[in-house]
């Protein structure tokens, strides 16, 4: 990881505009009419529905999803006492991480008062603001005090992050690192350091799970905390030990199977972990210097599962693996409280999430090829997506469980998907792609098999059920990356197109080529040749029913791909071109973007086919078509050049087809904004109608638009490209493309070739 200095941390922080959230209205407010709704007189009418019933505040306000994260500042990260104002930027951070991860509002308030009287009735004061509460780097013993009164006196989730998240986590890391080197967690014997809010809470949910309180030895600036010592607050006396033969840490650590640092760094040396019993777990979470170095632990001895606070090392324990879906749980079950029934079920989910196959988004993040479950991979990353669905709703489920939600969850799997739309993760419109794949997975080639994205993706298509892999590629190559990647190819066919076992399919795959192109100059010789390309040889494998769809592009451009396609496969009946299309899921909605990829300069008659080619993908994809062929001039004001070529296709268009919803040529702007494209243009047959179609005059056009969207705006979902107009499935790919991108179009392409198969 970097090293960030003074300047970088202060120039992002003041940036071109101070701090790092704002608020963002959520409803329109560009007419009169939106600013009277939202405000007056409109307004008086939620007011008085919640006058009448406090629970409505949750349906006409932002309550159920705002959290406010409160401090006083005297516990701020390492920085100590530092006062409610200085740690404002931490709160702000706290926001960030609250909405990024899982969609959650925050306030952070700052309240300058250590007082735990006035500090607990301030909080009350406010608190039917929120429909929940994060307190956050307040000193112990206070932050235990303050805790406990509010959740006794407020009907909404409190949680002390700094004492409950690393608890949360570091308990999940616990089970599987206990899983990993087979102990029982009955048997262990920890040592904890530190004996602040952290330290304490990580200790009570321990015992919560299994460990025995009489095999904690919790440790303090003056040393280990036994009976005999005077003055201990009550949470020290809760994890006093009895046993008289030990005072200092050295002294403590000998035979411990778990070694839980909450204090500062570099306390514990190699000889003492050295002393710790055998497969010693070593979680040293002082930030950002641990009590003891990742190098200098591994180096002591080669059997530490070892985890620390910081993100360049394995096993990070990050609050954000916990706090975000925590509170989005109860939030979304209305919640009273968060109560240890719901901290339970998080650490499981985040336990049991660490033993799934790995998203391919966090090997990219981290660089690694495929984290499996083991010693260097017993905690979840923070990047790792499902995090949002299986805690949120483990979570969920144990306040409904426990009797203190007040709304009810039945349909687990909607909620899931629910999540991931609210967080722009996928679209009802990818879900139900992706379970149509599965209802009938076809033979589905990859061209470029021995390419790790690639495989990965067929790999992961298989594990999904969404389609039969097939790799095309030299099989020994193939093997030895499979190998490297840590992949099982088990079930999926490879195909070495260049062997000599593979001789008499390039002949036979030659002679059907040969015969359906010999009036075009074809030789046997020269289609036997092809054959030993992979877009030759894949495409006859869907051609002559071998396969079922092919994917391709990683290595080709695409206008050799076009040509082969063209060759191998031919256009659809009553077309005289194909074209492809891109979908975007936005938090606007889902659009749909043609053509981006094969027709460079398309004329009219070229317009006509690719918006002909809209609107049947459209119906293929469950949607009606309300299409707008755009321009840089609107409705004729401009007939020469490109736009003439739109307008004139509109008009065949209308003729051809006048039940239609489609019209141009306009402006991207005309087209997307409803209200000035009826007061301008009331004669459109697109009036009333919002646009999810857009057809643009040239491949520049259409490509540009599509990729600055993506380059842009990390909210939008791109799926694409998506083949329209050939005989069968072939679809293609970019040579960027991410495993995901090639997922997605896999997924398109099985559907593609289940209702190719319904036509015969």
């Amino acid at each position: 990881m970097a090293k960030i200095t003074k300047e970088e941390a202060l120039r992002y922080h003041e940036g071109k505009r101070p701090g790092k959230i704002e608020v963002v209205p959520t409803k329109p407010y560009f007419t009169q009419t939106d600013l009277s709704l939202a405000y007056s007189p409109g307004v008086a009418e939620p007011c008085l529905e919640i006058q009448k019933n406090p629970q409505d505040a949750y349906r006409y306000t932002d309550k159920g999803n705002l959290v406010a994260v409160i401090s006083n500042g005297t516990a701020v990260l390492g920085l100590g006492n530092i006062g409610a104002l200085s740690g404002k930027p931490v709160m702000e951070g706290k926001g960030l991480l609250f909405k990024i991860y899982a969609g959650v509002d925050v306030f952070d308030i700052e309240v300058d008062e250590s007082d735990p009287d006035k500090f607990v009735e301030a909080v009350k004061a406010i608190s039917p603001t929120f429909g929940g509460i994060n307190l956050e780097d307040i000193k112990a013993p206070e932050c235990f005090e303050i805790e406990r009164r509010l959740k006794e006196e407020l009907d909404i989730p409190v949680m002390h992050d700094d004492q409950h998240g690393t608890a949360i986590i570091s308990a999940a890391g616990m089970l599987n690192a206990l899983e990993v080197n087979g102990k029982k967690i009955s048997e262990i014997k920890v040592v904890v350091n530190g004996a602040g809010a952290a330290a304490i809470s990580c200790a009570r949910l321990y015992v919560a799970l299994g460990v025995k309180k009489e095999n904690i030895v919790m440790l303090d600036s003056k040393g280990v905390i036994s009976v005999s010592r005077e003055r201990l607050t009550p949470e020290k006396i809760e994890f006093a030990t009895t046993r008289n033969d030990i005072h200092t840490l050295e002294e403590a650590v000998v035979g411990a199977d778990l070694f839980l640092g909450l204090s500062k760094g570099n306390i514990l040396t190699k000889e003492m972990v050295c002393s710790m019993a055998k497969d010693p777990i070593v979680f040293a979470l002082a930030n950002p210097v641990p009590e003891i170095s990742y190098e200098d632990a591994m180096a002591s001895r080669p059997d530490v599962l070892m985890s620390t606070g910081r993100s360049d090392y394995p096993n990070q324990i990050n609050n954000v693996i916990g706090f975000p879906y925590i509170f989005r749980g109860a939030l979304d079950t209305a919640a009273t409280a968060i109560n240890e029934e719901m901290k339970l079920a998080a650490v499981h989910a985040i336990a049991d999430l660490a033993k799934q196959p790995v998203p391919e988004i966090v090997n990219k993040v981290y660089h690694v090829n495929n984290l499996t479950f083991g010693r260097d991979y017993f905690i979840p990353k923070p990047v790792d997506p499902r995090l949002l669905t299986e805690v949120s709703a483990a979570v969920a489920k144990a306040a409904i469980d426990s009797g203190v939600a007040r709304r009810t969850i039945t349909d687990w799997d909607k909620y899931k998907e629910h999540l991931r739309e609210f967080m722009g993760r996928e679209s009802k419109l990818t879900q139900q792609i992706y379970d149509t794949a599965r209802t009938s997975p076809q033979r589905v080639v990859f061209a470029e098999g021995a390419h790790p994205s690639m495989m990965k993706a067929a790999v992961q298509a298989k594990e999904e059920g969404i389609c039969h892999p097939i790799l095309l590629g030299n099989d020994e190559r193939i093997a030895k990356l499979a190998k490297e990647l840590d992949l099982s190819l088990d079930g999926i066919e490879v195909v070495n197109l260049r062997h000599d076992r593979e001789a008499l399919r390039r002949e036979r795959y030659a002679r059907i080529l040969n015969d359906k192109r010999q009036r075009e100059g074809y030789t046997f010789e020269e289609a036997n040749d092809k054959m030993f390309e992979r877009n030759y040889f894949g495409m006859m494998m869907v051609e002559t029913g071998d396969a079922d769809a092919f994917i391709t592009g990683l290595y080709t451009k695409y206008s050799n791909t076009i040509k082969v396609a063209k060759e191998v496969i031919g256009l659809q009946e009553g077309f005289d071109h194909f074209a492809t299309m891109h979908i975007l899921n936005s938090k606007k909605g889902t659009y749909f973007v043609a053509d981006t990829l094969i027709n460079r300069n398309p004329n009219s008659d070229t317009l006509v086919d690719i918006a002909r080619l809209s609107e049947k993908a459209l119906h293929f994809f469950n949607h009606e078509p309300v299409m707008a062929m755009v321009s840089y001039s609107n409705f004729g004001s401009d007939q020469g050049g490109s736009a003439g070529d739109v307008h004139n296709a509109i008009e065949r268009l209308h003729r051809e087809h006048p039940d239609w919803v489609i019209d141009g040529e306009m402006q991207v702007n005309v087209a997307l904004n409803r209200e000035l494209r009826d007061s301008k243009y009331p004669f459109s047959r697109l009036y009333g109608k919002d646009v999810n179609t857009l057809i643009f005059p040239c491949l520049s056009a259409a490509n540009s638009s599509y990729k600055m969207l993506q380059a842009l705006s990390s909210d939008t979902e791109i799926i694409g490209p998506i083949q329209m107009g050939l005989n069968k499935p072939i679809h293609f790919i970019d040579f960027e493309s991410s495993v995901q991108d090639i997922l997605n179009v896999t997924a398109i392409a099985v559907i593609d070739a289940i209702t190719n198969k319904k036509k015969q």
